[in-house]
């Protein structure tokens, strides 16, 4: 080997500490993504009049600095992901406020600013900052730690509710109170948040128009408009066990959203159900893997982090399938690292390089105390 065990050198330290088999799992599925950005994206850009590898090269250019990202990040150690979560979650904050006066609207939300959507890095930014104070009031009793969370919580989500994404809201929220589990909030605070959140949820009802249009269309298909999620059941039907083979799907040729939204379904339809079940399986073993290494964590922050990231990411995995599938009501989420979007891309590439850098903190520790053994004799 190049790199050998007595070398005391950054890449060799990271390179024997790095989770290599997550590492490895990121790495296949990014790749994933590139193969189904090819399938499923050109009809979708020669529909609206752009080069049929639009889409394409797109999902390549922000997967080279996502990649780039993800493996500069996983290089941090805790004090270092502290920082750039704090520095990235007050800094999407304020752009996500700026979006509100001069973003564009955009299918009549506020969501982007200068070409990205500050509220897909403020997800993982709000975890570590929530999973760092949390564990500061571990430490420090006497420390304000859960309140500073609680407020920090209110402002993002009051953001989030104004743009308006009550998708993304319901994610976070959803996100937040398992890491509140894990901290080790009593019930009571349980039940009142899920009966605030059943609260949110009936006010999106009554005063968001195309949010009880969704969940009436979902409810009873037979009263509106249900192309979409009709036209993805039926792919997976037509792609039966094995599939139709690549570019032999009908559904992106119809599907508005065949490259964001609703990709599982085209894998379903051109690769058969064999494939889904894998690409399951893909996810299953990130989200699995990352909570057996959150378990044995012995630090609160770490173990926080780590779990209340990958909770997002296996929750918005599920919500994207289940959308898919007709099993949930039409909402706009992607699917990590498989759908077309260079926010959620580089977003879901900083969680995963935070993941990755936490999860190399107990062996990061050993190797620089047996280092400094070494130094000593």
């Amino acid at each position: 080997m190049l790199i050998s065990r007595s070398d005391r050198g950054l890449l060799a330290r990271w390179w024997f500490t790095i989770d290599l088999a997550l590492l490895s799992s990121i790495l296949l599925l990014m790749a994933i993504g590139v193969l189904i950005s090819m399938a499923a994206s050109p009809p979708v850009a020669e529909r609206i009049g752009l080069d049929a590898f639009h889409f394409f090269r797109s999902q390549l250019f922000w997967l080279f600095f996502g990649v780039i990202g993800l493996v500069a990040v996983s290089f941090f150690d805790a004090v270092w992901v502290r920082r750039l979560a704090f520095a990235t979650f007050f800094g999407s904050l304020v752009l996500m406020a700026l979006a509100l006066k001069i973003g564009p609207e955009i299918k009549g939300a506020h969501r982007w600013i200068f070409g990205m959507q500050p509220s897909e890095f403020a997800k993982p930014a709000f975890v570590v900052f929530a999973a760092w104070f949390l564990a500061d009031h571990i430490r420090r009793p006497d420390m304000p730690g859960h309140l500073i969370t609680f407020a920090a919580a209110i402002v993002f989500l009051g953001l989030l509710v104004l743009q308006p994404d009550f998708g993304q809201t319901v994610l976070v929220i959803l996100t937040f109170g398992f890491m509140l589990l894990v901290w080790g909030i009593s019930w009571r605070y349980v039940f009142g948040l899920a009966a605030l959140g059943i609260l949110a949820g009936g006010m999106a009802y009554k005063f968001a128009s195309h949010v009880a249009s969704r969940i009436d269309r979902f409810l009873s298909p037979d009263i509106g408009d249900t192309f979409q999620t009709d036209t993805a059941t039926a792919a997976f039907n037509n792609g039966g066990l094995m599939g139709a083979g690549p570019g032999g799907g009908v559904a992106k040729l119809v599907l508005p959203d065949a490259h964001t939204d609703f990709t599982f379904a085209v894998v379903g339809e051109e690769f058969g159900f064999l494939a889904c079940v894998a690409l399951m399986l893909l996810f299953f073993f990130i989200v699995v893997r990352v909570l057996k290494r959150a378990k044995i964590e012995d630090d609160p922050f770490a173990a926080l982090s780590m779990t209340g990231l990958i909770t997002m990411f296996g929750l918005q995995t599920c919500i994207n399938m289940g959308v898919n599938v007709g099993l949930l009501p039409a909402k706009g989420m992607t699917l990590p690292f498989i759908s077309y979007g260079g926010s959620s891309l580089l977003g879901t590439a900083l969680a995963m390089g935070f993941i990755l850098a936490l999860a190399r903190g107990r062996t990061v520790r050993d190797v620089r105390k047996y280092s400094s053994e070494m130094a000593v004799a």
